[in-house]
């Protein structure tokens, strides 16, 4: 009787990790069918909307023959885009001159934030700027708010500027 008892007890047991090995086998099989483990990291690439690019330049002609002291923070005055664009060409980047890093967020007046970067070290920056979401005709007052970091392991937090311009959709 005791050993009839055990057989099924081991049976039991035989079924319960057949059944979970069967779960964990569909959970890779689906794994598997949806491509997460052959995805990539990202790479770096010029031209793409949204990829950060080494080597970015503000853009701007130096025209100064006075060196330049302190931390560097791009300006405009205005950008355009056409409605429903879903990006904007826009130069947000970290002068390679500068000595700390950046976080750059772009946002409407009203606060609506249209995009959050990860951090850039000097030299990094974007071309074209993926926008969170579309606009409607109109001009609005839009600002990239930097936000300074130290470029140790914390990136812990330094000062913060913006810089405001006419954001004009056509």
């Amino acid at each position: 009787m005791e050993e009839k008892q055990n057989n099924k007890k081991k049976t039991a047991l035989i079924i319960i990790v057949a059944v979970i090995l069967s779960a964990g086998a569909a959970v890779m099989g689906v794994l598997t069918w949806q491509g997460y483990f052959d995805k990539q990291p990202e790479e770096k690439s010029e031209g793409v909307v949204g990829m950060i690019v080494d080597d970015w330049e503000t853009g701007i002609e130096d025209t100064s023959s006075e060196q330049k002291k302190g931390t560097q923070i791009p300006g405009y005055s205005s950008a355009e885009m056409k409605k429903g664009d879903t990006s904007l060409k826009l130069r947000i980047g970290n002068p390679k001159e500068n000595e700390v890093g950046f976080y750059a967020t772009l946002k409407l007046s009203d606060g609506t934030v249209l995009y959050e970067s990860q951090l850039l070290q000097p030299g990094q920056g974007l071309e074209e700027i993926p926008l969170s979401k579309t606009l409607e005709k109109g001009t609005y007052d839009a600002v990239v708010v930097y936000q300074c970091v130290a470029l140790n392991e914390a990136h812990t937090p330094l000062n913060a500027a913006e810089s405001g311009f006419k954001l004009i959709v056509k």
